[in-house]
């Protein structure tokens, strides 16, 4: 039986990276390397520039979080991904000192995480 998965690699820090495509308002696919932080508790973090060079819409909402920083306010768009052969819309957060993009444990709840750091096998499906 095939499974839908994504594939994703550990980086020299053992973080899990996973390629995703960032979808642009003129429905262009820019594919991006993304980090999963399961202590981000969103689906998809990114700094507001690369949001509105994508083209994606903001919302008139925002949302305060608890960082390792202290706690910031976060833009919110609406953008489209290309995750695991799907294009998604979702909520992604934006903000000005983002250096990477995260993906949330708001993933582990439609996708099943496997790590194995010893055989280097990692993926959603």
């Amino acid at each position: 039986m095939w499974t839908s998965m994504i594939d994703g690699r550990f980086n020299r820090k053992g973080e899990l990276i996973f390629e995703i495509g960032l979808i642009t308002a003129n429905e262009a696919l820019i594919s991006v390397p993304a980090l999963l932080d399961t202590g981000f508790t969103d689906w998809l973090l990114l700094n507001n520039e690369m949001a509105l060079d994508l083209g994606w819409v903001q919302t008139r909402s925002q949302k305060r979080m608890q960082t390792a920083g202290g706690i910031i306010t976060f833009r919110i768009y609406q953008g489209i991904i290309l995750f695991d052969r799907e294009e998604l819309i979702i909520r992604a957060l934006g903000g000005d000192e983002i250096l990477d993009i995260l993906l949330g444990v708001k993933w582990l709840q439609i996708k099943r995480l496997v790590a194995d750091y010893s055989q280097n096998i990692l993926r959603l499906e």
